[in-house]
């Protein structure tokens, strides 16, 4: 038997390479945009991809079954409720599919979108019993899927209950859980672990919302504290939907003047380097989202205009050409160029640049009360604890000046450990604040732990 798990880190997705090494076929489960992994494995192992399966309509990013398509002429099975516009064999509760001696078998699991289906796995040459299940959305390590991006909230949460009990957790306590999401996904909590896979017993005992037996505590605590939804949701699904797409996304390099000539024109400059090197010289107007840390593809997603055009700058070409591609996988695609040579090539044209400041923590705590200080994490967070007489405005809101800044005056940004605060920053100053700080190095739990004043949010 073949089992891969293949993960695009930056997204938080996990998708498989399923199949029957003596047989020579395998099946990719929930493909990513690049699928040179899924060929190179393909290629190692000696298999066909015959097949290509999705649990749902991707809501978070866009599916690479067009391209894999392209590449093996596999056959998409897909439920049958996604009703995609491209060739496809639908699939319904309790469809199989023969890999060889691996089964795989349907588990319709309604709940993060109606038609969102789990594949249990058998390998009948070890026994008859499901070894493992590709749980999709539906149940992550230490978490569970949210029941917004489809349907009514509340509706959702109820389907998905129903799902966890009446199907996922009828499986036996041995069945390992394979899931769709790792941490740091918008289609989860903040529950969800970084670890690839689980148990159903193991989540049966430990994951918290399967301990709630009654449907309406579920559902209350499911959707009580749900992080924003993906901008671009409705965008994605719609990509994944069909037609098929087999094409990649080719940047243009541009030289610095051309890169000025699209900032005027009204093109968002996105810095893709470290938050060190954006804070120490970076082209005027830019936005910094690090290309370099997990979570760029979504945090990008937040900031892009679908008519806006984007010039990339990295490092160095390779940095822009990868960032490119992370911004097609959320369906990011008025990509115009990248500066070619990195900022290099603007410092050596002599081209004026803008600087951010940096402070701690600890010198923050110092300065007193002539600094303003603006929040930048979520509401959850801001409710936890926060520095009293702050301006709360989550990063991905910040699309002028924040109500009750004054741009006149000195701002710092913080969060909880700096990088959403990297890209609040550049916001601020891109919106006209002269004098803006990046707090680095941590953020408001520093705050508290170095005995600055914190305000709670009583839970009512």
């Amino acid at each position: 038997m073949i089992f891969r798990q293949i993960t695009h880190d930056d997204l938080g997705c996990a998708s498989y390479l399923v199949g029957d090494e003596d047989a020579g076929v395998a099946a990719v489960v929930d493909p990513r945009l690049d699928v040179d992994e899924y060929l190179r494995l393909a290629r190692y192992l000696g298999v066909r991809v015959e097949h290509v399966l999705e649990t749902h309509n991707h809501a978070d990013h866009v599916s690479g079954h067009g391209r894999l398509v392209s590449a093996t002429g596999a056959t998409i099975h897909v439920p049958r409720l996604a009703e995609p516009d491209y060739d496809h064999e639908p699939v319904d509760d309790g469809w199989e599919l023969s890999l060889g001696d691996v089964l795989v078998r349907a588990l319709a699991t309604p709940g993060h979108r109606p038609e969102h289906t789990c594949f249990v796995l058998v390998d009948r040459a070890r026994g008859p019993e499901p070894w493992a299940v590709l749980t999709g959305d539906s149940l992550f390590v230490g978490d569970l899927a949210r029941p917004d991006l489809a349907v009514e909230k509340a509706e959702g949460a109820r389907d998905l209950f129903h799902s966890l009990h009446e199907r996922l957790l009828t499986l036996p306590d041995t069945c390992e859980v394979w899931p769709g999401h790792l941490g740091g996904s918008l289609c989860g909590g903040p529950g969800m672990d970084l670890k690839g896979s689980s148990t159903i017993g193991y989540e049966r005992v430990h994951n918290p919302l399967l301990a709630l037996a009654d449907a309406d505590e579920f559902v209350a605590r499911a959707i009580s504290d749900l992080a924003p939804q993906p901008p671009n949701l409705h965008r994605i699904v719609a990509l994944n939907r069909g037609p098929l797409r087999s094409e990649r996304q080719l940047l243009q390099p541009l030289d610095p003047g051309q890169v000025e000539a699209h900032r005027l024109a009204g093109a968002l400059v996105v810095d893709v380097r470290t938050e060190l090197q954006f804070d120490e010289a970076h082209v005027p107007g830019a936005v910094c989202i690090s290309a370099l840390r997990a979570g760029f593809g979504s945090k990008l997603a937040w900031m892009a205009d679908p008519e806006q055009p984007i010039v990339l700058v990295g490092r160095h070409d390779e940095d822009a050409r990868e960032a490119g591609e992370l911004a097609g996988a959320v369906g990011v695609q008025a990509v115009a160029g990248y500066l070619h040579g990195g900022m290099t090539a603007w410092r050596e044209e002599r081209r004026p640049v803008r600087r951010i400041e940096r402070i701690t923590v600890e010198a923050l705590l110092e300065r007193g009360d002539g600094v303003q200080i603006v929040d930048v994490r979520e509401a959850s967070e801001w409710r936890a604890g926060r520095i009293p007489g702050s301006i709360h405005v989550p990063y991905h809101d910040i699309h002028g000046l924040p109500e009750g800044l004054d741009p006149s005056r000195p701002a710092a940004v913080i969060c909880a450990s700096g990088q959403r605060a990297a890209v609040g920053a550049s916001l601020l100053q891109h919106h006209g604040v002269e004098n803006v700080m990046h707090v680095v190095d941590g953020g408001v739990p520093s705050w508290a732990r170095a005995g600055g004043p914190v305000q709670r949010t009583r839970d009512p």
